[in-house]
């Protein structure tokens, strides 16, 4: 069974150069691409390797305040049962699915309002992520 990449760019609009300039995202063949400009020239690193290194970002940072995580979200659904915190719990383990199945709609606008942004080199390495702060939630 092979496995199906999303046919769009996850981070699409939310994604910029060094130089806080927007990267543009265009299909090559069947194949989304980061298009960052470099000199003059234009260098298409394909989205997924991208979108990989800040879903496996987000993750790690997830992972690293779970306990946090788990709780806010649950505050958020209104929900304190061991059920629904098994499958937030199963979710953050299991985020690099969304790499296979996009990211449902409406998410990009909202991350993009929220001021998350993804820094890229123009090699398609992550430099760093733009997130909005938590640190009342963080600093606890």
């Amino acid at each position: 069974m092979s496995k199906t990449v999303s046919s769009t760019a996850l981070f699409a609009g939310l994604v910029r150069d060094e130089d806080d300039n927007p990267v543009e995202t265009v299909m090559v063949g069947d194949v989304p691409n980061y298009v960052v400009e470099d000199a003059g020239f234009r260098r298409h690193v394909e989205s997924e390797v991208v979108d990989r290194q800040v879903v496996e970002m987000l993750r790690d940072q997830f992972m690293a305040h779970q306990e946090i995580a788990t709780d806010a979200m649950l505050q958020m659904l209104g929900k304190d049962d061991l059920f629904t915190k098994a499958m937030i719990d199963a979710s953050i383990k299991n985020m690099d699915q969304v790499i296979e199945q996009g990211l449902p709609d409406g998410t990009r606008a909202w991350l993009g309002m929220l001021g998350f942004r993804v820094i890229i080199d123009s090699h398609g390495e992550v430099l760093r992520l733009d997130m909005p702060e938590q640190t009342e939630a963080f600093d606890e």
